[in-house]
């Protein structure tokens, strides 16, 4: 059913004071292929603008025209009622346009306060200033929430607070137009609490905000209005007042939504086919147990810095750890790395899918089997028409969207780069998947999809262990939650325990109680869809 535009949802006259930035007609071909075309909107000072649409709809493509990154084949800008031509996207910061990234553009060899200020150091001649340098990136890095330091090399900074630099570097300078793409994708709470405050206050300071996000609770809780692309083509532009979030998803897919989440399935009643004893990271989790049975999904709950990540780099070998047991599919696991665990039927599937989890830079079939040669080359020289046999079956078994077989990994969108990786390590055929933030920086159909594919895997027979910093997703994939707090596993929930109340509670508090008070919070308990 096509989705039905929601009455209350009446397109705004056009304002009578001029737009800070405008588009007419905007559109974007990579020669006989267009990617966007025929978009016209504006973004006033003092107001913050959202853009939604499923990945691929045409959200960055756009971004990037309004921002100088990429020219237009079409339409043309107006900044403040005249029109205007950037070469590049140094011309457009120069004219007030600042575009912050969904992907991280900083130079990890250098500090923060030296990303922070790269080609626009503060000093005389060839001596640079330091001092005063570090200072205004503390007062930045404060504003912004991060717990970074000036002095510290960014390459060696979480990703979230490498996003916190590169939000900072974006308000180093005055702005009459901020871009935000994707910014809290790798935030925690806290700090997506802090970016939307920024967010307000630009606007109260007659800055004008274009804000793209895949989380509509954020775009309800910002925007003035709200723009849809679907298909590289605008849909309209509502105030954001007359729009839900049902709404605007459905807008976005073009069909009502159904249910997101799979229905969930009986308990696990079979013997464990993961089991670890006594796991200890370096500098992470202290001495942690857990298991999960086939036909399970197991989350792993906590805040940022619970050590969840590190927990499982610590068991899959790519942290320093000790372990007291591992059994994996009925035998004893010894010596441990990706390799090891692959082969005895264990795979992990990495949160930062551009960075650890895909060469970005690499066509899609090298990209697919790499970690599985044996399986598409089982001779000496490396057999193309078996790598090509088995991308084609990847695209359509996980409905990889692309228009051509050779791509590389970089021009696909975040939600078929997930569905890829996905893709990538079922090849090694596991029995137990281990998923980092499945559906980070993913639009909702996709998310949807990636559900399925789970609820699809552990159906079969297989396990699957999810963590998420999302809580609705945590609440609505797992059969089981494991709750995560300094290291440790505070709380264990399963049935009608599993609930946002619960999850939270048990994060901030440390479960003390969770146990004695946790039927009484599960009332609350709704499934979510």
């Amino acid at each position: 059913m096509n989705a039905v535009l929601p009455s209350n949802a009446v397109a705004p006259l056009p304002s009578p004071a001029v737009a800070a930035l405008a588009a007419e007609g905007l559109g974007k071909a990579y020669g006989p292929i267009t990617v966007l075309s025929d978009v016209t909107l504006e973004v006033h000072a003092g107001e913050v603008h959202a853009i939604i649409g499923e990945n691929g709809a045409g959200k960055s493509t756009l971004m990037k025209l309004l921002s100088g990154h990429v020219a237009p084949t079409a339409g043309h800008l107006l900044l403040e009622g005249k029109p205007v031509e950037f070469r590049n996207a140094v011309e457009a910061e120069n004219a007030g346009i600042v575009l912050v990234h969904q992907e991280i553009l900083l130079a990890s060899d250098l500090t923060v306060a030296e990303n922070l200020y790269l080609g626009r150091e503060v000093g005389r001649g060839l001596l640079v200033n330091d001092k005063a340098m570090n200072s205004r990136a503390a007062e930045l890095l404060a504003r912004v929430g991060s717990v970074a330091r000036p002095r510290d090399h960014v390459g060696e900074l979480p990703l979230a607070q490498r996003q916190l630099v590169q939000i900072a570097r974006a308000l180093l300078d005055e702005r009459k137009v901020v871009i935000f793409d994707e910014p809290t994708a790798v935030l925690a709470n806290d700090e997506v609490a802090a970016l939307l405050d920024i967010v307000r206050s630009l606007r109260d300071h007659g800055v004008a905000v274009l804000y793209i996000s895949h989380r509509l609770d954020e775009v309800q809780a910002l925007a003035d209005r709200v723009t849809v692309l679907r298909d590289g083509r605008m849909i309209g532009t509502w105030p954001a007042a007359g729009l839900g979030q049902r709404e605007m998803a459905e807008l976005m897919v073009g069909r009502e939504l159904e249910m997101l989440y799979p229905h969930k399935r009986p308990a696990a009643t079979t013997a464990p086919i993961l089991s670890v004893t006594n796991l200890a990271v370096d500098n992470g989790s202290q001495k942690v147990s857990f298991s999960v049975s086939p036909g399970e999904v197991l989350g792993i709950g906590g805040m940022i810095g619970a050590g969840r990540t590190e927990l499982i780099e610590g068991l899959m070998g790519l942290r320093p750890s000790k372990v007291e047991s591992i059994v994996l599919n009925g035998r004893q696991i010894g010596s441990r790395s990706v390799r090891t665990l692959m082969d005895a039927g264990l795979v992990y599937l990495t949160e930062d899918r551009k960075g650890k989890g895909l060469l970005l830079e690499e066509k899609l079939g090298p990209n697919l089997t790499l970690q599985a040669l044996d399986a598409v080359n089982p001779g000496v020289f490396l057999d193309k028409r078996g790598e090509l046999s088995s991308l084609r079956k990847a695209v359509a078994d996980y409905d990889i969207r692309v228009r051509s077989l050779r791509l590389e990994a970089s021009q696909l969108s975040g939600g078929n780069q997930q569905k890829l990786l996905l893709a990538k390590v079922m090849m090694a055929d596991p029995t137990v998947i281990i998923i980092d933030e499945p559906t980070r920086g993913i639009d909702i159909g996709n998310k949807s999809q990636i559900y399925e594919f789970i609820d699809r895997m552990v159906r079969a027979g297989k396990a699957c262990i999810v963590i998420s910093s999302e809580m609705p997703e945590l609440v609505g994939l797992s059969d089981r939650v494991l709750v995560m707090r300094a290291g440790r596993i505070v709380a264990e929930l399963s049935g009608n325990e599993i609930n946002e109340e619960n999850v939270v509670y048990a994060a901030t508090t440390g479960g003390a109680d969770v146990g004695e008070e946790k039927h009484d919070r599960s009332d609350s308990n709704t499934r979510a869809h």
